[in-house]
């Protein structure tokens, strides 16, 4: 397994990047992995995907109720990006223009049941919006973001958008960042090994630059890196962010975040309650140590010595 350093960034330019945005697209690469191409994507799209659910409960401080608290963790700790809707950074984005951000293009809530009906979500702004605004505001634009979900009858109107969405961000020298999920009634197990390397592939066929997934488990329910390898070889020239799902302790998630990167192959990770549900100065520390093992190949214990 090479260490991050031994990968230091090469600079795999999509050929759809048009050669007036190479430099640009160099330099988002390089700013939001530090030159690693390991990307920490702290995550704060929950707002609509859970409603209120994340940030307003038994064992969440109360600040995080406010929108606010993750854009002041986002201007305080170490991140890669802060993944976030379009209206929540024209909200609060003159206020903390020191945040690199990446734009999340559509979401949708978790209102009606996916076994219900086959879930849809589409875009809520174009490429073009945010390229329109990255030039006006003066704001760090990184790259976009849309979530697609496999498994349903409105999969291919989802697979459209995300294919024209990733090719315009290239167009435009920006990042393009793909969730993807296998949702719906044909659904067994949405962790699934197999399911979620397939899932990888087809996140690379979409030429997405980096694939945020759902963690594979074992026949006991557990992480297992081995299972992680054949959905990271899956995605090929992509890079994987593993999710980071429901708030767990601290020193058992770096755990497993440096097992996800140097055992099983990821490139990074997809973090929002196991950050935002904690107090500020607890928050930052957090976010610091999940971007010191996947930005800076820190060790387990270096990580760990950031939390105290």
């Amino acid at each position: 397994m090479k260490t991050i350093q031994e990968i230091k960034m090469k600079y795999n330019v999509p050929a759809d990047v048009v050669k007036s945005k190479v430099a640009l697209y160099k330099q988002n690469l390089k700013e939001a992995t530090n030159g690693t191409n390991h990307l920490m994507l702290f995550a704060g799209d929950q707002k609509v995907e859970h409603l209120n659910n994340d940030f307003y409960a038994k064992g969440i401080p109360l600040e995080d109720n406010s929108p606010e608290h993750m854009f002041k963790i986002a201007s305080k700790a170490k991140i890669g990006v802060f993944a976030t809707q379009f209206g929540l950074i024209s909200r609060y984005g003159r206020d903390y223009k020191n945040i690199p951000y990446l734009v999340k293009l559509n979401s949708k809530t978790n209102l009606v049941p996916y076994d219900a009906v086959d879930p849809y979500s589409k875009a809520w702004l174009s490429v073009g919006d945010v390229v329109a605004f990255a030039k006006e505001s003066g704001l760090k634009i990184r790259g976009v973001g849309y979530t697609l979900y496999l498994g349903g009858a409105n999969e291919h109107e989802m697979l459209t958008q995300a294919a024209s969405i990733v090719h315009e961000a290239h167009k435009n020298g920006l990042l393009a960042v793909l969730w993807i999920y296998p949702k719906g009634k044909f659904v067994k197990n949405e962790h699934d090994a197999h399911l979620i390397a397939g899932a990888a592939g087809v996140g690379a066929a979409l030429g997405a630059d980096f694939i945020k997934l759902k963690v594979p488990y074992n026949k006991k329910g557990k992480f297992d890196a081995k299972l992680l390898r054949e959905v990271t070889v899956a995605a090929g020239r992509s890079g994987v962010l593993c999710e980071g799902g429901e708030k767990i302790d601290a020193k058992e998630f770096l755990s497993e975040l440096y097992e996800q990167i140097h055992s099983g192959g990821s490139r990074g990770d997809g973090t929002g309650r196991n950050i935002h549900q904690r107090p500020l100065k607890e928050a930052v520390k957090m976010a610091n140590a999940i971007y010191a093992i996947t930005s800076e190949n820190a060790s387990l214990k270096e990580a760990l010595k950031i939390l105290k």
